[in-house]
């Protein structure tokens, strides 16, 4: 938002003792005192005068008096300057020109003046009348002001430069009144910037001449600045001056070609605004000229450096042309499209991608739609010109390309269209050929234009240039391939091609199968099952806006599949989602807006019309058809036939719908009649996911489909069956009957019966309030919230009447009824906030003669909250995480006194004794803590803050982490001192400790945020999968695991989304011999969670040990260096997961080992690592040895020595492990002429003898 004048003289009056206004401030004051004491106005005029002569007295002609004051002068003068009139601003040009020119020219100028004097001679400028801008550059005159704007614009300064780039882009942008459509001094500018611009690139090239890297870069930034103003001027003038386009484009081009990336990019910037600037209608009498120019300036063919970046901006110019001048583009397309087509020729590799993408976006940008809709007889000409220059991409002249081709011949089929099915046929061939060719690499791209053939030409057309030659005895190959890409590609075509031609054929081959009956499958006969898969599951795109809907799809074309539906039912999913497809994509057509590339599909609303009347005339019976194939078919693929029947059931016609709903209710009522349904083949052993459901179930699903569809008169009879279910035990079908009035709340008839039925809906409700299933809560929970939207303001006696029930609900195990029960708590404290009428006496549990009160939020908060005196943990409990979702949401409404008792009710209770009371009182205190201002939280500090840290002493310390959250919090908010002024003298080192670790965490963060990238780059402590677990938990910080599985997340108190855990990595573990089937049952046993290990090869070979002497030593047991080597291979390997906790047994830091002789030892020390034992081992017998070498120093045998102590060997190997290790070592050596010790010298190997000196 720009601030006013008044506004900005208001802020320098404010700050005088701001130090870049201090200067300002005594200015203005001087000059306001100044005009009161002569009592004029104090109007922008009068200051400006007031200011002009003191920019005289200040300023003269060659140098500034005091550069304080004028730059103080100069900024108030840009002030005020945008205000004053026009004809004043004329008049005083020469002036102001004249004193503002010797801050301009002055090199030694700072950017503090050099600024608002810009903004001074930008306003100057723009004021400025025809007749002042044809006086010539040698007078004081406004070209002279434009020339030294033109030179700043380049000053090394950003923002010195930036302002001046801004003055310029207003100038050129507001023109004086004339016929000319630049304005005058763009002309200037643009010979002012090119000049410039070329002498850059003089010196830039002898610098390179000179071949010194260094010297060459140095040119690099004043030509990016240069660059930059030329687009400053391109932009502001609606593109560059027709007579200096060959120059500009000749130098740009130059340019691009550099390898600075940075010169290259500024170059294609200045070529993207000339064009966008030449978009309108205006400038568009520009656009021929440029690209001729730019055809003009073709590169060589062999210029590897500037071919390419000259076809990207040749591309983007017709890009460009074909939005401003499409008929003309188009006329031109064949011509400019043969000259890039002839560069794919080329043995350069980005010439050949350059050119292939430039052909593409000329098929996609430069086509216009009615050349394809309704072509003229020389559009005609045009295309068939366009795709002979395509088949001729196809010649061994343009081998080394066929990639590129491949891509620009898939792109002219799909900008064609339709019209391909008669240019492009030998394209097509051409491809099907090379494609068949067995040593052609790039069946990939063939298949990708063969998709683009069928979506564009049709299937009919290209089957009859590549015919499928499957059940027929032909000497051609087959084309099974076909299919898949027919399934993928297919759409916006005749249906009765399906009909006629791949239907018999799936018959025929269907017929085989069934001829060849039960025996086992060969391998002929599944290819026929897949064939006959692959072709119905092209029926989709056959159903995707079919040109022929109307004649094709008629009474025997249903009949037929529905015998498909019925017989195969791997083919359901298919067939569902054909005819669901049928539906859709007409009333998706209605939907659409009118616009011209919809006349591509072919289908107008009008024919979108037409067939779904027809359709409804079909609709019934199709209906029928899928109910029993419904009824039939597993639950876990019921998914497309249950949208395939909402999409019918949204063009059924009324009568239709109540005839068809009364047959199911009937049907429905008859079983829930019989026995309560015990699932079909659960006597026969199967398993569950092969077992049908019982058919009430299945019924009942078909009923809550047809809910939201069904009109008025059928409605009395759905809540009945509501109401018969919802009073029976069946937690399975109690569920789905509370799906019925949300299905209802989606159409507008059955939200004006919820309105009508909202007191029989109620007291039902009321009624099996005590008789709920536990897995049906979360739906009722919703139905519930459905019936609070649509409550009248008479009825809200509903909301404390079934408030108890939502509240208890927050202490659901299942995560989805909990974060139901916290939006249906929010749903009624906003009804309740609407106001209206309580009538308490209709509560069931209040008395008959309890008053009538007015719906308020306080009011609803009351209720709740008396919740805090139930009579058992669970309700206080749930009571208090109530409030706290509460308050929450609505702080901001509620009354201060209120919040306040609630919080000294929650401080009592924080003396509980029960740990799930305070657990919740601790989420209650950190909701407070995060939303509550600090004036309502500071006074009650005093006694809360003990209370807290009361149970930070508790002897688990199951809430600390909590506790801790939660002061960090208030320190944050309310500070520091408030805190430890309320804090016990003894648990002042807590407070201190938590404001030592949020120092070392802020200094973290800064120290993180100023690392390197190659520290960024550094491998990341991988995160145990179990970290966090405690954090989703109650509260997200609470230790006691045993509670999380009934209590509420700090997440869901606070209206957040969980987010759900990342999947864990599975690893397939394989026998070296065979890899896994996947098919055999017990393929589950080989999934791990663990990486597995590699196959251990044969034992290694070592050489042999030997002492100090050269004499062998032998291991005390040979399997101890085998059993390490194990136990080193298996120490990586991870041991994280419940699969692994037989793994974590066997290789664990507490599992059993083998020490020295081959003993076995087990360790029970916590936290004790795989490799503590080892090193222990290797620390004690190191120590031995430095032992030894010390003593047999002192002339005495380790083992005849009785003095010495075993401990303090041991102790003394410790502290000699790591430092002193090698020294031990050495001193235990027998050096050059020294005689041999007797006594037996102790080995590190073995503590036995090996030999005599």
């Amino acid at each position: 938002m720009v601030a006013t004048l008044e506004e900005r003289l208001q802020q320098i009056r404010d700050n005088p003792k701001l130090q870049s206004q201090q200067q300002t401030h005594l200015v203005l004051s001087a000059v306001e005192d100044t005009l009161r004491d002569q009592k004029a106005d104090l109007t922008p005029t009068a200051y400006f005068s007031a200011l002009l002569a003191l920019l005289s007295q200040y300023i003269s002609t060659k140098s500034i008096v005091n550069k304080e004051v004028a730059t103080a002068v100069v900024y108030l003068l840009d002030l005020f300057t945008p205000h004053v009139p026009q004809s004043l601003l004329r008049a005083k040009f020469a002036q102001i020109l004249s004193k503002l020119a010797v801050v301009l020219t002055q090199s030694e100028a700072e950017a503090p003046i050099l600024r608002p004097s810009i903004g001074c001679l930008e306003s100057l400028l723009i004021v400025q009348d025809s007749q002042g801008w044809a006086l010539p550059q040698s007078q004081i005159s406004p070209r002279r002001a434009v020339a030294g704007l033109l030179n700043i614009a380049s000053d090394h300064r950003p923002k010195v430069r930036l302002r001046a780039q801004e003055a310029l882009t207003r100038v050129l942008k507001n023109p004086p009144p004339s016929p000319s459509l630049d304005h005058p001094a763009a002309d200037m500018c643009a010979e002012t910037a090119l000049r410039v611009l070329k002498e850059g690139v003089v010196a830039s090239k002898k610098q390179k001449k000179s071949h010194s890297h260094k010297d060459a870069q140095a040119h690099a930034p004043s030509l990016i600045h240069t660059l930059q103003l030329i687009k400053i001027i391109a932009k502001a003038s609606g593109g560059w001056p027709s007579r200096k386009i060959d120059a500009l484009c000749e130098l740009l081009l130059d340019i691009s070609r550099s390898s600075n990336e940075f010169l290259t990019k500024e170059s294609f910037a200045v070529f993207e605004v000339i064009f966008e600037g030449m978009a309108d209608e205006v400038s568009s009498a520009k656009l021929p000229s440029l690209l001729d120019s730019l055809e003009s300036l073709q590169p060589s063919e062999t210029d590897t450096q500037l071919m390419p970046p000259w076809v990207a901006v040749l591309s983007r110019g017709y890009d460009v042309s074909a939005q401003v001048l499409p008929e003309d583009t188009f006329q031109k397309l064949p011509a400019v499209f043969e000259k890039v087509a002839h560069f794919l020729g080329s043995m350069s590799y980005p010439v050949r991608t350059s050119a292939a993408d430039c052909l593409i976006s000329f098929l996609v940008n430069c086509i216009p739609i009615s050349a394809i809709v309704e072509p003229s007889i020389y559009d005609e000409k045009l295309l068939e010109k366009l795709a002979k220059a395509g088949i001729q991409l196809l010649s061994v002249k343009y081998q080394s390309a066929w990639e590129d081709v491949f891509r620009v011949i898939a792109a002219m089929l799909e900008a064609f269209h339709w019209r391909s099915e008669t240019l492009l046929v030998d394209a097509v061939k051409t491809v099907a050929e090379l494609r068949s060719n067995p040593g052609f690499n790039g069946k990939e791209q063939a298949d990708a234009v063969i998709s683009k053939a069928i979506g564009s030409m049709g299937p009919q057309r290209v089957l009859e240039i590549l015919p499928l030659n499957l059940a027929t005895r032909t000497s051609e190959p087959g084309r099974v391939w076909l299919l898949p890409l027919m399934r993928d590609s297919i759409g916006n075509t005749n249906l009765a091609h399906f009909r006629s031609e791949l239907v018999p054929l799936s018959e025929k081959l269907y017929t085989k199968i069934l001829e060849h009956g039960e025996a086992e499958k060969t391998v002929e006969i599944k290819i026929y099952e897949t064939i006959v898969q692959q072709i119905w599951s092209t029926l989709p795109g056959y159903c995707d806006f079919p040109l022929d809907l109307v004649d094709a799809f008629d009474q025997p074309f249903a009949e037929q599949i529905s015998n498909v539906l019925y017989q195969q039912v791997e083919l359901r999913t298919d067939l569902c989602r054909a005819l669901q497809i049928l539906i859709d994509s007409n009333t998706d057509r209605l939907a659409m807006l009118e616009d011209e590339s919809l006349a591509l599909l072919r289908v107008s609303k009008a024919d979108a019309e037409k067939n779904l009347e027809h359709m409804k005339g079909f609709a019934s019976n199709i209906l029928a058809i899928l109910f029993n194939v419904y009824t039939e078919t597993l639950p876990q693929y019921r998914g497309p036939i249950i949208q395939c029947i909402n999409s019918y059931l949204s063009i059924t016609s009324e009568n239709d719908l109540i005839e068809t709903f009364g047959r199911v209710v009937t049907m429905l009522e008859g079983s829930l009649s019989e026995t309560n349904g015990q699932a079909k083949g659960k006597s026969n052993g199967e398993p569950a996911n092969s077992r049908m459901p019982p058919l009430n179930q299945t019924l009942m699903d078909l009923v809550i489909a047809m809910a939201g569809h069904l009109p008025r008169a059928s409605l009395a009879q759905l809540f009945s069956v509501a109401m018969v279910i919802l009073q029976k035990n069946d937690s399975f079908l109690q569920k789905k009957a509370y799906k019925m009035i949300p299905r209802l709340a989606e159409s507008e008839v059955g939200r004006q019966a919820l309105q009508e039925r909202s007191a029989e809906l109620q007291d039902l409700l009321l009624k099996t309030s005590e008789n709920v299933a536990t897995h049906a809560r979360r739906d009722r929970l919703r139905s519930i919230s459905q019936l609070i939207d649509h409550l009248p303001a008479t009825d809200l006696h509903f909301i404390p009447a079934i408030l108890p029930e939502v509240v208890l609900c927050t202490k659901e195990s299942n995560t989805k009824a909990r974060e139901a029960a916290y939006d249906l708590l929010i749903s009624m404290g906003e009804k309740m906030s609407e106001g209206g009428t309580i009538v308490q006496s209709k509560v069931p549990h209040l008395p008959e003669g309890a008053p009538t009160v007015t719906a308020s939020l306080d009011e609803y908060f009351t209720m709740v909250s008396a919740g805090l005196a139930g009579s058992t943990p669970l309700s206080i409990s749930a009571t208090i995480l109530a409030v706290s979702r509460i308050l929450f949401h609505f702080q901001d409404k509620l009354a201060d006194n209120t919040v306040g008792e609630i919080i000294e009710t929650m401080d009592i209770f924080l003396e509980s004794q029960n740990r799930e009371i305070v657990r919740s009182v601790l989420g209650f205190v950190k909701v407070c803590a995060a939303r509550l201002p600090p004036k309502l939280l500071e006074p009650r500090l005093a006694s809360l803050i003990p209370h807290l840290l009361k149970w930070n002493q508790e002897h688990k310390a199951r809430f600390q982490s909590k506790i801790r959250h939660i002061l960090e919090r208030m320190i944050r908010r309310i500070g520091l001192p408030a805190v430890e002024k309320a804090t016990p003298e003894s648990d002042r080192k807590f407070i201190t400790s938590i404001r030592k670790e949020v120092a070392r965490r802020k200094k973290k963060r800064t120290t993180d945020a100023n690392a390197s990238d190659s520290d960024d780059a550094a491998p990341r402590r991988a995160k145990h999968k179990l970290d966090g677990a405690v954090d989703e938990a109650l509260y997200g910080s609470d230790d006691d695991a045993a509670s999380s599985a009934s209590d509420s997340s700090d997440d869901e108190i606070l209206g957040k989304t969980r987010k759900r855990r990342a999947p864990e990595d599975k690893f397939i573990v394989e026998a070296d011999d065979e890899p896994l089937d996947l098919l055999d049952k017990r393929a589950l046993a080989h999934i791990s969670s663990t990486r597995p290990l590699k196959a251990r090869g044969a034992p290694k070979k070592h050489k042999a040990t030997v002492n100090a002497d050269g004499k062998l030593v032998f291991a005390a047991d040979a399997s101890a260096q085998a059993d390490s080597e194990m136990a080193d291979a298996d120490a990586g390997a991870p041991a994280d997961g419940g699969v692994d906790a037989y793994v974590a047994a066997l290789k664990g830091g507490n599992a059993a080992r083998r020490g020295q002789k081959g003993r076995i030892k087990f360790s029970n020390k916590p936290g004790r690592e795989a490799g503590d034992e080892d090193e222990e081992m290797e620390e004690a017998s190191l120590g031995k040895e430095v032992q030894a070498a010390r003593k047999q120093k002192n002339g005495k045998d380790v083992s005849s020595s009785k003095g010495g102590s075993p401990g303090k060997g041991m102790a003394m190997g410790k502290k000699l492990v790591k430092g002193g290790a090698m020294k031990a070592q050495k001193a235990q050596r027998r050096g050059l002429g020294v005689e041999k010790t007797r006594g037996g010298r102790v080995t590190k190997a073995s503590s036995s003898r090996v030999g005599r000196g």
